[in-house]
């Protein structure tokens, strides 16, 4: 017979927000958390594979969520880094137009960050040589004092630690949520657990979760895809901290960009291309009975969204060499193919879509039943939010 198990709140989810959450439970007294993941080990999917960036507020609309948790959970984090000796590189980044056309965005993007706190400068071409010397702009850049770099893992196996440590939350790994009962209970594969308060931080597979406390079904996950490539170490002078290009702001991605890690190494990326699982990280691997359904989806996009419809036909051309190439250009100067070489790294973006509008929602979301809590659309910012983003779901519950 398999075990029930008892406790006051039950987290579905041990990724940066699971985690972060949890602790921001235990320092307001709450000494009975469980945490499930299914996964054997923190850092598997989105918070373990993202690239590393603490990002400063800038592309945000000011009335958004985003906007609201990016710049005050970027500074807990960094002071999180800090106080437990995790590697923080406090190096910034610029941001480059590639074009004139894109100089109203750029300015737009200036304004943003300054109506959202963030610390910017406009540069022109000779100011920014000074701050990244291989960057290359038409006329105008902004450069980000607050972006800074970390390691991801180290984080989340540090919160992993601390909240053992505290002996007030359990984290059951290789565990999957697999519904709930009518009592207060939750069905995994290991047992039935019953709690006073749910909280649904599941990632690419949190819209199915709200769906089965009858929440959120006008919203459906779908996957995109984010491939990297790396700078041979020979040429990682080219980038001192991170360049950026001018994104289309109409959409939530950011574009290929350049960004030197904790260890170094510069990395290229990500894409955003439309993938077909929601653990679709290699052309086959991930795919499943879900795939099919995810296509149809997509196709409906196709025809009904134009922002989705220049995604769809633009990226995937980027698992050509020379399309990638073509993006990671624009920001470098001097730079060649035969600099940059494959990457094993690759992450899942789970990017929601709002089913009646046929829209791509822009905004951090929540959704509420009766004693549960669900975070929609937990995506970038999401990982440099967390700690902001916990404090404001702890005063919901």
């Amino acid at each position: 017979m398999m075990p029930t198990l008892s406790t006051h709140t039950l987290i579905c989810g041990g990724g940066i927000l699971g985690l972060t959450i949890a602790r921001e439970l235990v320092s307001r007294g709450c000494d009975s958390i469980i945490i499930l993941e299914k996964e054997s080990a923190v850092g598997k999917h989105a918070s373990g594979r993202n690239s590393g960036i603490l990002h400063a507020g800038i592309y945000y609309s000011p009335d958004s969520a985003k906007a609201k948790y990016c710049l005050s959970g970027n500074f807990l984090m960094r002071e999180y880094c800090k106080a437990n000796g995790l590697p923080l590189v406090e190096s910034g980044k610029v941001i480059v137009a590639s074009s004139p056309d894109q100089l109203g965005t750029l300015h737009e993007l200036h304004s943003r960050a300054i109506n959202n706190g963030a610390k910017v400068d406009l540069l022109d071409e000779k100011q920014l040589a000074e701050i990244e010397p291989h960057a290359k702009t038409v006329c105008q850049a902004i450069f980000s004092h607050y972006t800074a770099v970390v390691d991801p893992q180290k984080i989340l196996d540090c919160l992993r630690d601390e909240l053992k440590a505290s002996g007030k939350v359990t984290i059951l790994f290789d565990t999957a949520f697999m519904g709930r009962d009518t009592g207060g209970a939750a069905l995994t594969n290991n047992g039935t657990i019953s709690y006073r308060q749910f909280i649904n931080v599941a990632g690419a597979y949190s819209d199915k979760i709200a769906h089965s406390f009858g929440v959120g079904h006008k919203y459906m996950l779908i996957p995109f895809k984010g491939v990297y490539r790396l700078l041979k170490p020979e040429k990682a002078y080219l980038v001192n901290g991170s360049i950026y290009p001018v994104p289309d702001i109409r959409n939530p991605f950011l574009g290929i960009h350049f960004t030197k890690s904790v260890k170094g190494d510069v990395y290229l990326g990500p894409t955003s291309i439309p993938a077909f699982g929601r653990e679709n990280y290699g052309i086959l691997s991930g795919l499943d009975s879900e795939s099919f359904g995810i296509l149809i989806r997509d196709l409906a996009l196709l025809f009904k969204n134009k922002k989705f419809r220049s995604i769809a036909f633009d990226e995937p051309k980027k698992y050509i060499f020379k399309y990638f190439f073509a993006d990671a250009q624009k920001l470098v100067k001097q730079l060649s193919p035969d600099d940059i070489m494959p990457c094993s790294k690759v992450g899942i973006r789970p990017q929601l879509i709002n089913l009646e509008t046929n829209e791509l929602v822009m905004d951090f979301l929540i959704e509420k039943s009766e004693n549960s809590l669900h975070v929609l659309n937990a995506i970038s910012p999401a990982f440099t939010s967390s700690m902001a983003f916990a404090k404001m779901i702890t005063d919901n519950l």
